[in-house]
């Protein structure tokens, strides 16, 4: 793979951090007042606990990636509504509302199923959060497909979820930056393209998905070997 300079602006490596507030709405203390929250709150909201998850230090589960199905399984005891939200994938849906319905059928058919409305004790309620994502930059900038390849490695978990992940709610075609930038070179990087679409990146830790770019970066930019 040749990779040349071209007059196309480079690219700006940027970092982020998460700084969480109140969701909108009141906490919720059984499945049905869950319910109730979650078809009113801000789509901000929604989006927090299903994808800003990944970059919150505080979010520790291995085994669910959204707050609800690891509040169904830990507080609620319940392990088929748990199991019903844990394989949710945010990003298969067009947007924050058609997400929406997809959890309200779930808790729906749960509160059909169940002979009495779960409750949690005092304490452990579910409280809604919403994230405001604060970005800065760290002065690096790459202009060819082998400057980010040689640059995967040294970027913070933070930048990886910004440019691979977050962006994919800013991009016209829903994402990610160092697609979007390589797509645009006057020379496209054909086998990188299609590593990057490859990886599923959602049920993946940060760490995990930056060793899954680099890994896929590395083996396209050396001649084309099959990724995973």
């Amino acid at each position: 793979m040749v990779s040349e300079k071209t007059d196309r602006p480079p690219f700006k490596v940027q970092d982020c951090a998460i700084i969480t507030r109140m969701g909108g709405v009141s906490s919720a203390v059984n499945l049905r007042e869950l319910r109730e929250r979650i078809a009113v709150c801000p789509a901000e909201t929604l989006y927090h606990h299903f994808c800003e998850t990944l970059v919150r230090p505080t979010f520790d589960d291995p085994e669910f990636r959204n707050d609800f199905a690891v509040w169904a399984s830990r507080h609620l005891r319940d392990r088929v509504l748990a199991e019903r939200l844990g394989i949710i994938n945010p990003y298969i849906f067009k947007n924050i509302d058609s997400l929406r319905e997809k959890v309200l059928d779930i808790l729906d058919e749960r509160l059909s199923e169940v002979p009495y409305i779960p409750w949690v004790p005092k304490g452990e309620e579910f409280r809604f959060m919403r994230g405001v994502t604060i970005v800065f930059d760290t002065h690096a900038t790459l202009e060819t497909a082998e400057d980010l390849v040689n640059h995967l490695p040294d970027m913070s978990l933070s930048a990886i979820y910004y440019h691979f992940v977050e962006a994919r709610r800013r991009t016209p075609d829903g994402t990610d930056d160092f697609t979007t930038w390589l797509a645009d070179l006057e020379e496209k990087p054909e086998e990188l393209l299609r590593a990057f679409a490859h990886i599923d990146f959602y049920f993946l830790s940060l760490s995990e998905l930056k060793d899954a770019l680099v890994k896929a970066a590395q083996a396209a930019f050396q001649g084309g070997v099959e990724v995973r």
